[in-house]
Protein backbone atom coordinates (compact mmCIF):
# COMPACT_ATOMS: atom_id res chain seq x y z
CA UNK A 1 0.00 0.00 0.00
CA UNK A 2 0.98 3.58 -0.71
CA UNK A 3 2.19 6.11 1.99
CA UNK A 4 4.05 8.79 2.56
CA UNK A 5 3.52 11.82 5.23
CA UNK A 6 0.84 14.72 5.38
CA UNK A 7 2.23 17.87 4.35
CA UNK A 8 0.23 20.06 6.91
CA UNK A 9 0.22 18.10 9.54
CA UNK A 10 3.25 15.26 9.52
CA UNK A 11 1.11 12.86 10.09
CA UNK A 12 1.10 9.16 7.78
CA UNK A 13 -1.33 8.90 5.07
CA UNK A 14 -2.07 5.95 3.43
CA UNK A 15 -4.06 4.95 -0.34
CA UNK A 16 -6.03 7.44 -1.74
CA UNK A 17 -5.66 10.15 0.98
CA UNK A 18 -2.12 10.10 -0.35
CA UNK A 19 -2.64 10.11 -3.79
CA UNK A 20 -5.19 12.49 -3.43
CA UNK A 21 -2.26 14.76 -1.52
CA UNK A 22 0.08 13.82 -4.48
CA UNK A 23 -2.57 15.28 -7.17
CA UNK A 24 -3.02 18.32 -5.51
CA UNK A 25 0.90 18.33 -5.38
CA UNK A 26 1.57 17.66 -9.23
CA UNK A 27 -1.23 20.21 -10.08
CA UNK A 28 0.03 23.13 -7.61
CA UNK A 29 4.22 22.78 -8.58
CA UNK A 30 5.21 24.96 -11.48
CA UNK A 31 7.51 23.19 -14.05
CA UNK A 32 11.10 24.20 -13.34
CA UNK A 33 10.90 24.82 -9.81
CA UNK A 34 12.35 21.64 -7.94
CA UNK A 35 15.99 21.49 -7.66
CA UNK A 36 16.58 17.84 -9.18
CA UNK A 37 13.03 17.36 -10.91
CA UNK A 38 12.98 20.27 -13.22
CA UNK A 39 10.44 18.72 -15.37
CA UNK A 40 8.38 17.97 -12.42
CA UNK A 41 4.51 19.96 -11.76
CA UNK A 42 1.96 21.03 -13.88
CA UNK A 43 2.01 24.01 -16.81
CA UNK A 44 -2.22 24.84 -15.10
CA UNK A 45 -0.34 27.70 -12.92
CA UNK A 46 1.11 28.95 -15.93
CA UNK A 47 -2.37 29.87 -17.36
CA UNK A 48 -3.88 30.98 -14.37
CA UNK A 49 -3.04 34.54 -14.81
CA UNK A 50 -4.41 35.27 -17.83
CA UNK A 51 -7.96 35.35 -19.22
CA UNK A 52 -10.71 32.56 -18.20
CA UNK A 53 -11.82 32.21 -22.05
CA UNK A 54 -13.41 28.96 -22.90
CA UNK A 55 -10.07 27.87 -24.75
CA UNK A 56 -7.77 28.96 -21.86
CA UNK A 57 -9.64 27.17 -19.55
CA UNK A 58 -9.45 23.88 -22.64
CA UNK A 59 -5.47 24.46 -22.35
CA UNK A 60 -5.91 24.22 -18.43
CA UNK A 61 -8.11 20.87 -18.85
CA UNK A 62 -5.28 19.48 -21.34
CA UNK A 63 -2.27 20.61 -18.58
CA UNK A 64 -4.16 18.79 -15.95
CA UNK A 65 -4.84 15.98 -17.70
CA UNK A 66 -0.98 15.69 -19.04
CA UNK A 67 0.29 16.05 -15.55
CA UNK A 68 -1.62 13.59 -14.16
CA UNK A 69 -0.51 10.55 -16.74
CA UNK A 70 3.00 11.69 -16.51
CA UNK A 71 3.55 12.02 -12.75
CA UNK A 72 0.68 10.16 -11.13
CA UNK A 73 0.87 6.52 -11.90
CA UNK A 74 -2.05 5.47 -8.96
CA UNK A 75 -4.86 7.75 -10.45
CA UNK A 76 -6.02 7.44 -14.26
CA UNK A 77 -7.68 10.67 -14.91
CA UNK A 78 -11.56 10.40 -16.49
CA UNK A 79 -13.03 13.90 -15.48
CA UNK A 80 -11.83 17.26 -14.80
CA UNK A 81 -14.36 20.37 -14.73
CA UNK A 82 -14.22 23.87 -13.62
CA UNK A 83 -16.14 24.63 -10.70
CA UNK A 84 -15.38 27.89 -9.20
CA UNK A 85 -13.61 30.54 -11.76
CA UNK A 86 -13.47 34.35 -10.74
CA UNK A 87 -11.65 37.43 -11.05
CA UNK A 88 -10.11 36.70 -7.49
CA UNK A 89 -7.96 34.32 -9.36
CA UNK A 90 -8.73 31.37 -7.87
CA UNK A 91 -10.20 28.72 -9.87
CA UNK A 92 -11.44 25.50 -8.03
CA UNK A 93 -11.46 21.99 -10.50
CA UNK A 94 -13.20 18.80 -9.61
CA UNK A 95 -11.03 15.67 -10.76
CA UNK A 96 -12.60 11.99 -11.22
CA UNK A 97 -10.68 8.94 -12.07
CA UNK A 98 -9.73 5.62 -10.95
CA UNK A 99 -7.58 5.36 -8.10
CA UNK A 100 -5.04 2.13 -8.20
CA UNK A 101 -4.27 1.37 -4.73
CA UNK A 102 -1.14 -0.67 -5.96
CA UNK A 103 -0.22 1.52 -9.00
CA UNK A 104 2.46 3.14 -8.17
CA UNK A 105 4.13 -0.89 -7.72
CA UNK A 106 2.72 -0.86 -11.66
CA UNK A 107 -0.24 -3.37 -10.25
CA UNK A 108 -3.65 -2.02 -11.97
CA UNK A 109 -5.50 -5.21 -10.78
CA UNK A 110 -7.55 -3.19 -8.17
CA UNK A 111 -9.25 0.20 -8.46
CA UNK A 112 -11.45 2.31 -7.41
CA UNK A 113 -13.70 5.14 -8.78
CA UNK A 114 -12.32 8.40 -6.73
CA UNK A 115 -13.12 11.89 -6.75
CA UNK A 116 -11.13 15.38 -5.07
CA UNK A 117 -11.00 19.22 -5.66
CA UNK A 118 -8.00 21.00 -6.39
CA UNK A 119 -8.09 24.83 -5.74
CA UNK A 120 -5.24 26.81 -8.10
CA UNK A 121 -4.15 30.25 -7.32
CA UNK A 122 -1.40 32.18 -9.07
CA UNK A 123 -0.82 33.81 -5.47
CA UNK A 124 -0.77 31.02 -3.00
CA UNK A 125 1.01 27.60 -3.17
CA UNK A 126 -2.78 25.76 -4.02
CA UNK A 127 -5.26 23.83 -1.72
CA UNK A 128 -6.14 20.20 -1.64
CA UNK A 129 -9.77 20.02 -0.76
CA UNK A 130 -10.76 16.30 0.01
Amino acid sequence: MRSGIDRATGKLLTGWDHCAQSIGVILTTRVSTRVMRRAFGSAALELQDRNATPKRIMQIYAAVAAALKRWEPGFRLKTVQLTQGGPDGVFVFDIAGTFFPRGHLGDYSASEDRATQIGLSDTTSGIVLA
